[in-house]
């Protein structure tokens, strides 16, 4: 047999359109409709549910060589895939940082697919949709119009290259070419910082113990005095302090530092002021919000993420920098294969490519384009404000309740308690809460350490969850640890 009629007989064998668009266009509608259901529907179904042993073991097959129809292969994702999902899009997702998305984004992301267009450069209109959102998101942080900013897949990434940007800023365009030399370079942020600024330590070459970590205070903000004095420590031993990054929203409790006192210091000690703003900074869409978030205008750069409170569907993170040169110095690596015309399609420099790592990139501006356009500022400013709403009646929830115990102020959006246990491990109590409550399929909270204890942590970041919601995982929070300290007692 040919490969031609292996391939279904149709002359054009090397392309892989259908032969039949009309079915394909049937395939896509039921697809279509079928999500759209998945995402209206959602309240009826659980949280999350854990892959059964034999859903797991289809996922151990061979490379397919030959070909299945699209119909057959759109009935396994229904059956295998669908069903076991984060559960990020339920209203009772209150674990990781994970914004819920929205059926716009969703149709968002199918028209950029089918564009199909690669967002590293060059002169078309998915490079001047990215330009856009960074116009807008300098007018929402109050930025110069010489701030650049770039698309990453999320902060983890952005606070990393933010932390390469200040490095180039403090030794000079010449570390790109040999690398660490001098005094050894030093960065400072709160113990409560985010795992992934430890990280950009690690992967840029610093090393993990050149971020230092400085104690927090009772409200979980970075300690300023202790930061001062820990930076004239490193200078008198003749290390080179380069980098502070400060938090808008760390990842336990959400709390906010000082960021216009961490600007002044920086200022006057003459270091790059980043802020990890990953959910945090978008709070700047809500007049409510925006206040604990002065000082944030004078950072040198911020990471963010629009797929956590801006509800953009994954990925979308994002990285400005106040120095659109000094961001480009750091990025910028002209090739041949990347000349730059000032006519036709290898036109329109600079190019996003010059402002991060990556060459080949997704057109993740379209789906917060179409996000900020359609709902606009002043309704996901009020969604921000509604979820620290739901926060709080969740906070008065435990505070009412003798059986549960706060372990954390309530910054923003994160609730952090936990069941109170009579006696025995009471962290190891919670936990199994924690784990009941995701096996039921009504919530799903994660934990963490709160002052050595372990804390049911529940982040109300999906723009669905309502007080009832809030209200149901409380309530069976107390029903499964009343049952589990019944046991324990038997």
């Amino acid at each position: 047999m040919s490969g031609a009629e292996r391939a279904g007989g149709h002359a054009g064998a090397s392309s892989l359109d259908p032969d039949d668009w009309d079915g394909l266009r049937a395939d896509a509608h039921r697809m279509l409709d079928d999500i759209i259901d998945y995402i209206a529907d959602v309240r009826e179904r659980p949280v999350w549910q854990p892959i059964p042993p034999e859903v797991r073991a289809r996922f151990g097959e061979t490379l397919p060589r030959g070909e299945t129809p699209l119909g057959e292969v759109y009935q396994e994702f229904s059956n295998s895939i669908a069903p076991y999902a984060t559960g990020n899009v339920h209203p009772g997702f209150m674990g990781w940082v994970h914004g819920g998305g929205t059926a716009v984004g969703m149709l968002a992301e199918m028209l950029a697919a089918g564009l199909n267009a690669n967002c590293g450069g060059r002169d078309h209109i998915g490079i001047e949709v990215e330009r856009q959102i960074v116009r807008w998101v300098r007018e929402l942080f109050g930025f110069p119009q010489t701030a650049s900013g770039v698309f990453v897949t999320g902060s983890s990434m952005a606070n990393l290259m933010a932390l390469l940007v200040a490095r180039t800023a403090a030794l000079g365009p010449q570390v790109r070419e040999g690398g660490l030399s001098g005094a050894p370079l030093t960065a400072y942020a709160s113990a409560a910082a985010h795992g992934c600024v430890i990280q950009a330590a690690d992967l840029a070459g610093l090393g993990r113990g050149a971020l230092r970590r400085i104690p927090f205070d009772a409200a979980h903000r970075i300690d300023i005095a202790a930061l001062r004095a820990r930076i004239a420590q490193d200078r008198a031993a003749g290390f080179a302090p380069f980098l502070v990054t400060g938090s808008a929203g760390t990842v336990d409790v959400g709390a906010i530092d000082d960021l216009a006192a961490l600007a002044a210091l920086c200022r006057e000690e003459k270091l790059w002021f980043h802020v990890d703003g990953a959910y945090g900074s978008l709070g700047m869409l809500s007049p409510q919000i925006a206040p604990m978030l002065a000082g944030l205008s004078e950072a040198d750069s911020v990471a963010l993420d629009f797929h956590k409170w801006g509800q953009v569907n994954y990925d979308a993170g994002f990285l400005i920098v106040r120095d659109g040169d000094q961001h480009r110095a750091t990025f910028a690596a002209p090739a041949a294969y990347l000349r730059r015309e000032t006519r036709g399609l290898a036109g329109g420099s600079p190019w996003p490519c010059d402002y991060g790592p990556d060459l080949s990139r997704g057109f993740r501006a379209l789906k917060t384009w179409f996000t900020l356009k359609t709902y606009g500022a002043d309704r996901l400013g009020d969604m921000i404000a509604n979820t620290c709403a739901v926060a709080r009646h969740l906070e008065a929830r435990v505070l009412g309740e003798s059986k549960l115990d706060m372990l954390a102020p309530v910054a923003l959006n994160i609730v952090c308690f936990r069941y109170r246990a009579p006696s025995g491990d009471a962290d190891a109590l919670n936990a199994e809460i924690v784990a009941d409550l995701h096996e039921s399929g009504i919530a799903a909270p994660s934990s963490t350490m709160i002052d050595g204890a372990l804390a049911i942590r529940a982040a109300i970041v999906n723009h669905r969850t309502r007080f009832e919601d809030v209200d149901r995982m409380v309530d069976a929070v107390l029903r499964f640890g009343a049952a589990r300290v019944e046991h324990f007692i038997d």
